[in-house]
């Protein structure tokens, strides 16, 4: 469970570093858009394992929090709130739902329609599509507020979940104050980018 959610964090950084370069240069995101849709390392290598590595997170998931349930065995007689522990780790499982969820509308959104233009219609290459198919996903109000959201949760299940993580491989030692400072500041800068992204896209329509 920790070295998968690790795993993500890292492929995290690297979608993020990619999706931000929309909003500085369309030609630069074109370009490594294409690289990422087109490279044989990345297609057959790399995007089995990172969804490998989605499918072993959310199923270890749901599997430790089954476990748990069962380990307790019996109800707590009294509900203290954030006395015996803060919300957000009390309902990583309802946070994790909640963006397997949206990785569906995601998948769906980008993944499916990639797979549909490469190997479905079976379409020639096209280095300049990328920045015009992503801007107009945004384009309904509806899919943006979705995206948004569910970056808040995101930044809700890292911030407890990404420090877990080193807890959990036991890292206890004099840098584990910064560590977790820097999983605070990550569990928050990132989904807050992909949010400005997305709501940038959609006041930043292409006009025909």
């Amino acid at each position: 469970m920790a070295l998968s959610g690790i795993f993500l964090v890292l492929f995290l950084a690297l979608h993020f570093t990619i999706n931000f370069t929309s909003v500085i240069s369309p030609e630069t995101f074109n370009e490594l858009s294409h690289f990422m849709g087109y490279n044989v390392i990345v297609q057959f290598i790399m995007q089995p394992i990172l969804i490998a590595g989605v499918v072993i997170h959310f199923v270890m998931g749901f599997v430790l929090e089954i476990q748990n349930n069962r380990a307790r065995g019996v109800k707590y007689v009294q509900y203290k709130g954030g006395a015996n522990a803060p919300w957000v780790s009390r309902n990583m499982i309802i946070s994790g739902a909640v963006i397997l969820a949206f990785l569906g509308l995601h998948f769906y959104d980008f993944w499916v329609h990639e797979m549909a233009y490469k190997y479905v219609e079976a379409n020639p290459e096209d280095p300049t599509r990328y920045y015009a198919e992503t801007v107009e996903k945004f384009a309904p109000f509806w899919r943006t507020a979705i995206y948004v959201v569910s970056f808040g949760l995101l930044s809700l299940h890292l911030w407890h979940g990404f420090a877990s993580s080193f807890q959990t491989m036991g890292v206890n030692n004099k840098y584990t104050p910064s560590i977790v400072n820097f999983t605070k500041i990550y569990a928050v800068a990132i989904p807050l980018g992909f949010a400005f992204i997305a709501i940038y896209h959609h006041f930043n329509p292409i006009i025909h």
